[in-house]
């Protein structure tokens, strides 16, 4: 490993102290720094150019900030795979493993190969009109269906071309297992594992007591179209990017054959990320 790919959240109050710290420890290694424009800017380096461009040639990616940039950062890898790894500058986190207190302890386990790797799931979400195609998306953790201000929407689900039904409701949710823990599971969807071949589809405020989420294989395709709306929808890709949908749109979900390598460090647990982030506590007996 020598060249790290570095993507920030400059608007974080201490992205400029630690990403000065991650200058001085990434000299003490010999290791060369590709930042993103906006993150050269706070480096006070020049710019290689467009994230897009600078992660194409690097070894690593590392992301300072929350969850949010570790999406933007998966979106601009565009599938290649490329291990990343995020420290936390933000107050949740799940993808964001490393504290910045351990910035350079993580450096040391960095060149010295000590970490594990896992591969995520990844949504490829495909916008239609008829038989025309609009839009084409990646998503690491969720693609969103919803009406817009406060108005009601009918969705119509189908997998593999099995219809599942329609549904009056605020929107729908389909997560991959790293987005279980977010939109999914405010909405009443399940934790999944990471390690879990599934998908999650959650109804937002739908108008009966009788629909439950759904945990359906990821080698199927999840077909919802917009049947009626009263103003307006939309579909929001990991809560970043989308498009307003009309009726009729209809959106093909199904996981990508790509997905993102995130990279671990000795001792994290995932049940112990969520005893943290979610402030498990177990029942007093």
């Amino acid at each position: 490993m020598k060249t790290i790919g570095v993507v920030a959240n400059c608007g974080k109050a201490k992205a400029a102290e630690v990403l000065a710290r991650l200058k001085i420890k990434a000299d003490s290694l010999g290791l060369r720094l590709l930042p993103d424009p906006d993150t050269a800017d706070l480096l006070r380096i020049p710019s290689c150019g467009p994230a897009r461009e600078v992660l194409r040639t690097v070894d690593i990616v590392m992301v300072l900030g929350g969850d949010g940039t570790m999406l933007r950062a998966a979106r601009e890898l565009e599938g290649r795979d490329i291990p990343v790894i995020g420290v936390n500058l933000g107050s949740l986190g799940f993808m964001t493993s490393v504290t910045e207190d351990r910035l350079e302890h993580a450096m040391d386990c960095l060149v010295a190969g000590k970490y594990s790797t896992s591969v995520r799931a990844v949504i490829d979400c495909a916008v239609f009109r008829g038989n025309v195609e609009l839009g084409r998306y990646r998503a690491l953790n969720d693609v969103v269906l919803s009406s817009v201000q406060s108005r009601v929407v009918t969705l119509r689900m189908t997998v593999d071309s099995e219809e599942v039904g329609d549904f009056v409701c605020d929107g729908l949710v389909i997560s991959t297992p790293t987005g279980s823990t977010g939109h999914s599971l405010s909405a009443g969807g399940p934790i999944l594992m990471p390690s879990v071949r599934g998908l999650v589809t959650s109804l937002i405020c739908p108008h009966t007591l009788s629909t439950r989420p759904l945990v359906i294989p990821d080698d199927a395709v999840i077909s919802v179209e917009v049947v009626h709306r009263s103003l307006g929808a939309k579909l929001a890709v990991d809560g970043q990017i989308g498009q307003d949908l009309d009726v009729g749109d209809r959106i093909e979900a199904r996981r990508s054959r790509t997905g993102v390598r995130l990279i671990h460090l000795p001792g994290q647990s995932y049940f112990a990320l969520l005893r943290q982030k979610l402030h498990w506590r177990g029942s007093n007996v």
